[in-house]
């Protein structure tokens, strides 16, 4: 098996708000991390429930770990740890309570690993979780995660809110976990900078649409931004733009080669993409070579 993750032809819809997850197909192979960005309400959400089954989906198939997973395969849930953004847990219950719920719900779970996230992450144990900062909440939830021994963890903007300290430690504990070649994270965030850290994949989604899934090498040392007066732009080979955008008197184009693109257009200045501007072009810009008017 090379996936721990499929996604085929997977949709969505939600007629109250004219939403629709519109057959999204990715795959997220072991030993990796996957971002997995886009705007606010592009389908982040939707798609993580529907992995989960926690949202019935109106047509395509999920398989993880090579299976399609029912509400009652406990066996495949065993394998995954989730984080949500917000509270993943009742505020009232204090780290003994909670440690003490999830021994009941995971035939896995290590009591002495979860204490020892909660004194490597420094959290009471008796003080309720409700008074616990935003940082320290998020902490739990990823001690908790992992204190099951899961392969797949599921990360909804699990670092945002977080300030950069706690979320460079989080981030570190992503890539110890994912040392272990059967691990791989599915991680959904706004945070561009932090998946340009760790991120192995990047998938891109708009509207509740697939845009592309790109390697992050490809990223750094193949993908490109040109900077083009329009007299340059309307002299581009069309099938050398993925996506562009017009800002003032420069036109932002975005090519999949680089240096092909600097050998066959040796007037135009061309720059290193990050994740951020790449996510830019391909929401709000255009795709294709259309003129300008």
């Amino acid at each position: 098996m090379e996936n721990i993750l499929e996604l085929h032809q997977i949709s969505k819809t939600f007629p109250k708000s004219d939403f629709t997850l519109e057959n999204l197909s990715l795959s997220l192979p072991y030993g990796a991390i996957m971002g997995f960005v886009g705007e606010n309400g592009a389908g982040k959400t939707t798609t993580i429930g529907c992995i989960l089954n926690t949202l019935r989906r109106d047509g395509g198939t999920v398989k993880l770990f090579g299976q399609e997973m029912q509400d009652v395969d406990t066996d495949l849930r065993e394998k995954i740890g989730v984080v949500y953004d917000g509270d993943n847990f009742p505020g009232f219950w204090n780290a003994r309570q909670l440690s003490r719920v999830m021994s009941g719900l995971y035939r896995q779970w290590d009591n002495a690993l979860f204490q020892k996230y909660l004194e490597d992450f420094r959290l009471p144990v008796k003080q309720k979780i409700k008074s616990y900062s935003r940082g320290m909440t998020m902490k739990l939830a990823i001690a908790a995660a992992l204190s099951h021994h899961p392969q797949l963890l599921i990360l909804d903007e699990a670092t945002s809110g977080l300030d950069p300290v706690v979320r460079d430690e989080m981030l570190d504990i992503f890539l110890t976990f994912i040392q272990q070649e059967n691990h791989s994270i599915f991680l959904s965030s706004h945070i561009t900078s932090d998946l340009e850290k760790v991120a192995d994949y990047i998938t891109f989604i708009h509207n509740g649409r697939l845009v592309t899934t790109v390697s992050k090498n490809d990223i750094v040392y193949r993908y490109a931004v040109l900077r083009c007066k329009e007299s340059q732009f309307l002299a581009l080979d069309p099938d050398d733009i993925l996506a562009f955008r017009k800002r003032d008197y420069q036109i932002d184009v975005l090519v999949a080669d680089g240096k092909e693109a600097q050998r066959k257009y040796k007037d135009i200045v061309a720059d290193h993409v990050s994740i951020d501007e790449m996510m830019l072009l391909f929401i709000k810009g255009e795709r294709g070579q259309t003129p300008f008017v």
